[in-house]
């Protein structure tokens, strides 16, 4: 129950950053923020009911892109839906919510040390060259660069 309020709550702090931030009125911006509230409701569901453990992002992940695949009934309504809710507006109350967790867990963050920082730095810039790589390959392949 404590998931289906945080969603609720991190879709309408969305809905209003989408609003004051990006003008897009609440109508429109509405049916993007519930179709990304119940589709990931649906991942959460999904991994409790697996008879195995796996990671909660890689089914919220799996089902929205078969939500908005070109097969899947409704795909263009959903792409279009979602696509009017700008990235900044959901990632803000979500990051803040990171925040908040990681604050009430201080404690164990500092018995990891400072070498949890470098071991951030060292995926963050690994993470960023490769995507960075993988984008440059494909748009040669793609000749746009």
């Amino acid at each position: 129950m404590n998931q289906i309020l945080t969603i609720l709550i991190i879709g309408f702090i969305s809905l209003i950053g989408n609003w004051i931030g990006y003008g897009v009125p609440l109508q429109e911006s509405l049916p993007g923020i519930l179709l990304l509230a119940v589709i990931t409701l649906i991942g959460m569901g999904f991994t409790k009911i697996l008879p195995f453990k796996s990671p909660v992002i890689v089914w919220i992940s799996l089902f929205a892109m078969l939500a908005t695949s070109p097969f899947f009934p409704g795909s263009e309504y959903t792409a279009a839906a979602i696509g009017k809710i700008n990235l900044l507006a959901l990632a803000t109350p979500i990051l803040a919510y990171a925040g908040l967790s990681l604050g009430k867990d201080i404690h164990l963050f500092k018995q990891l040390s400072w070498r949890i920082v470098v071991v951030s730095l060292v995926v963050f810039t690994g993470t960023f060259l490769f995507a960075t790589l993988f984008a440059e390959i494909v748009f040669k392949l793609q000749g746009k660069f």
